[in-house]
């Protein structure tokens, strides 16, 4: 078996830490691998419970580069093949024979992995999932970008990706509110430090928008979004799905329920194709008074066999459509609709009302 090196950076990982190098112990079982594990500068417990495993323990002073930090870690492997992963991202599955693999069927390729990111939202905690590059040939890439550093191959060419079976639960956005906002604000001005150099790159104004949705900024969330759909961008990109999403959740909260419609509707043939969509565009047609179109969408999300984010096949458009009947005075089919979204709060808030009717 050919050998890989885990590369992660760090700081202020003391709640993470060991839970996650348990992970990986745990998931990489006989497999032979190395963690090369650099610290940017932890005034924590960090560095004394990573000396507690078998790590490459490393100092980097942090320089306001997350890049930077990344290829420092990716120099410091001993072995040819490396994985990326962070302290709050838990390994649950790591099919270590999908390295071998990899290496043979796919040796300038890039290998993705499950990533679960468990969010916090008005409801209560919902999970999204998604894919990231993180397991390729040291050689051949290294990483871009001061801030949500991207993976990028050394001769600047298009790469081929494989969708690996590795599995991890990312819980970097259930901190405190506090802490989520110091991440939020370093991360904007780091990103609009870039945006100087690059101001035309939708991809920073995707994660500046990013960024102001989780302090709650909806104004300069709708503001960025809006700006980064502007370009010409390609919507088979992921990030670009993500951004539409996000702008039409941002305006709505505005109230610019007309604006949102005229948009969605212009790019059904991009777009008309995930769940999330779907209740997005079925929410805009409701807030527009548009209620038979408004259940057709509902309706088309939960045709979907799967969600990147929790419950947008199931309970999310079931609950709009128990809310529609109920606005029209259905009660008793709105009632069926509520109860089918088990534990759903806002659902179960809506069938204690009728129930005190």
């Amino acid at each position: 078996m050919t050998p890989i090196s885990i590369c992660v950076i760090a700081k202020n990982e003391e709640k993470n830490i060991r839970t996650f190098l348990s992970s990986i112990q745990k998931s990489m079982g006989k497999y032979p691998y190395e963690i090369v594990l650099v610290d940017t500068g932890s005034t924590d417990c960090t560095r004394e419970i990573a000396r507690e495993f078998n790590v490459r323990l490393f100092s980097f002073e942090w320089i306001n580069d997350f890049s930077a930090a990344r290829n420092f870690s990716i120099s410091k492997a001993s072995y040819k093949w490396i994985l990326v992963l962070d302290c709050d991202e838990y390994a649950t599955r790591i099919e270590t024979d999908c390295f071998e693999q990899m290496m043979q069927q796919y040796p300038s390729g890039v290998g993705l992995i499950t990533r679960h990111n468990q969010c916090l939202s008005s409801a209560g905690e919902r999970v999204y999932t998604d894919y990231v590059n993180r397991f390729f040939p040291k050689k051949k890439y290294h990483y871009e970008g001061i801030v949500h550093e991207q993976l990028v191959a050394k001769n600047h060419q298009p790469y081929e990706m494989v969708t690996l079976p590795i599995e991890v639960n990312h819980v970097g956005y259930i901190g405190s509110q506090i802490s989520l906002e110091q991440k939020a604000t370093r991360d904007s001005a780091l990103l609009l430090e870039m945006l100087e150099q690059n101001p035309n790159d939708p991809y920073l104004y995707f994660q500046l928008g990013q960024s102001a949705t989780l302090t709650g900024d909806m104004k300069n969330a709708y503001r960025y979004y809006k700006k980064g759909l502007s370009f010409d961008i390609n919507p088979e990109l992921e990030y670009v799905r993500l951004m539409l999403l996000g702008y039409g959740e941002s305006a709505l909260k505005l109230g610019y329920y007309k604006e949102v419609l005229e948009i969605l509707e212009n790019v059904l043939d991009d777009f008309d194709n995930t769940p999330e969509f779907s209740c997005l565009l079925g929410r805009a047609y409701r807030l527009n008074g548009q209620y038979i179109n408004a259940m057709k969408a509902f309706l088309k999300a939960t045709t979907y066999p799967s969600a990147a984010m929790e419950g947008s096949n199931t309970y999310i458009p079931l609950y709009h459509m128990g809310y529609i009947n109920e606005m029209l005075g259905d009660n008793a089919s709105a009632r069926k609709l509520y109860e089918n979204c088990g534990n759903y709060a806002p659902a179960k808030d809506r069938l204690a009302v009728l129930a005190g009717k």
